[in-house]
């Protein structure tokens, strides 16, 4: 059968926690080292990109990796269709590889620039509210049915700002081409300013997706959310009341990070 493969680039750290999320969806996995996973990416069910800081993050988060020779086997496999996933870390690359949002083949459109907060600047490290955005994506097929109810999530990034220099690709992500995965408030309402916004992306965007809908960067952190008992009391809404009802017993139960993974599963 075949595996998703979890890319390990140098500065990667969260690969493992990344395998244990795939794994709980049903999947089966295998983490393989960047300079020796051009043969499994061209043979893989779906690919991931664990969050962390690969190259440490010189120059820009993301963008040495994105020049590995491996990232040619990812950009084929992309065009074949191969679910791809790429958290944090691994959405930088995609972006930096002009994998996402691929309006213009070819072309590098987007960046993820530094955190614009309010009354803070640098590494942010908090939960958030996202909700499903326009575009369809194979990742965000389990919000179907959700009556549109916001879902928490973890972030930690320096550099998660979705931004782009080009008139064209701001109008194009304005009008929700491409736009997978969006920041909101607790009410369910577009995120507008800072906290519900954590970094200050463009229409609040927390997750791109190519033309296909195969493809999908995301800032936030579902495989840090994977299992029930990850979920603090303080995110409020029905999973942080359903996290102080929990008993022992369910604490391995799915949590809300869990959705992406399962998505992954039916689209294989």
């Amino acid at each position: 059968m075949a595996k998703v493969v979890v890319l390990q680039f140098p500065g990667v750290n969260c690969e493992y926690e990344t395998l244990r999320a795939i794994e709980s969806a049903g999947l089966s996995g295998e983490i393989r080292r960047w300079n020796a996973a051009s043969d499994a990416v061209k043979s893989a069910a779906a690919i991931v990109l664990p969050g962390g800081f690969s190259y440490q993050d010189r120059i820009r988060a993301g963008v040495v990796a994105a020049k590995d020779s491996v990232l040619d086997s990812v950009v084929e496999a992309a065009d074949k269709g191969v679910p791809i996933l790429g958290i944090c870390n691994g959405a930088q690359i995609l972006v930096e590889s002009g994998i996402v949002p691929s309006f213009m083949e070819g072309s590098v459109e987007m960046a993820l620039a530094p955190n614009r907060m309010t009354g803070r600047s640098g590494y942010y490290c908090t939960w958030v509210k996202v909700k499903k955005g326009p575009a369809r994506c194979v990742f965000t097929e389990f919000f179907n049915g959700r009556d549109d109810k916001p879902l928490p999530l973890p972030l930690a990034h320096a550099e998660g700002r979705f931004v782009s220099s080009s008139q064209a690709v701001n109008d194009r992500l304005e009008g929700g081409d491409g736009v997978a995965l969006v920041y909101c408030s607790s009410d369910g309402r577009p995120a507008e300013s800072f906290p519900d916004n954590p970094n200050g992306s463009a229409f609040a965007i927390a997750g791109i997706t190519n033309a296909s809908g195969n493809v999908l960067a995301m800032m936030p952190h579902p495989e840090r959310a994977a299992w029930y008992h990850q979920v603090p009391r303080h995110v409020g809404g029905s999973w942080g009341e359903g996290r102080d009802a929990l008993k022992s017993g369910q604490l391995f139960a799915p949590g809300p990070g869990r959705g992406f993974f399962e998505s992954l599963r039916h689209a294989i």
